[in-house]
């Protein structure tokens, strides 16, 4: 009920006292959290414990543990961005953000160090593809993990199960070949099922 109506059948109200009534019974502003499953697996908790004794025996040995996703696409050009930046004058903007007013999309490819805990990212213009994400983990390794890792002899690569990176798909395994032969060194790939690539650390 607007503040005008309360005064006009007696109520006399203010702000200050609506946030005091408001803390008093235990109401606090506080954002939504994304928590229950859409979905579920019958053997998660197996896969989760796989991967948990797979991540052990990596540590261990002191090989390289990574985590690697592509995260949302973004539209190039001068398109409204959520966030804030430090700037000595005002960013101007298109008063609309319709993808037709750009000039094609950028996709961001990360890939997490579980053990050093650095992070990578790599943006592209080619299809959300495993070819794809086979080179930009190509580009980590002789870029970064070669030298963090020099006695390494296997990579642990954590995954999401969906899209282009199921388990089930040919193309994925055809491309994760191809990148040991190019890089010389094995790669281990952990997918976690769907519904669960919350826990995905990247």
């Amino acid at each position: 009920m607007a503040f005008h109506v309360l005064k006009s059948v007696g109520f006399i109200i203010s702000l200050p006292l609506v946030s005091k009534l408001l803390k008093k019974h235990g109401y606090v502003k506080l954002t939504a959290q994304k928590k229950p499953t859409i979905g579920t697996n019958k053997n998660r908790n197996s896969q989760f414990a796989n991967i948990a004794i797979l991540d052990t025996q990596y540590r261990q040995v002191g090989n390289p543990i990574s985590s690697f996703d592509t995260k949302k696409k973004e539209v190039l050009g001068n398109l409204y961005r959520p966030g804030t930046l430090y700037t000595t004058e005002h960013v101007i903007t298109l008063d609309q953000d319709f993808w037709s007013l750009g000039y094609g999309k950028v996709m961001t490819h990360g890939i997490y160090d579980c053990q050093k805990n650095r992070g990578y990212v790599t943006l592209g213009n080619s299809k959300d593809t495993s070819e794809f994400a086979c080179k930009f983990i190509k580009h980590w390794w002789d870029n970064y993990g070669k030298a963090a890792y020099p006695n390494a002899n296997s990579i642990l690569a954590k995954c999401d199960g969906g899209g282009r990176n199921n388990a089930n798909h040919y193309i994925l395994k055809q491309n994760s070949q191809k990148l040991v032969d190019e890089i010389g060194i094995e790669l281990r790939i952990a997918h976690y099922f769907s519904f669960v690539t919350k826990y995905n650390f990247i």
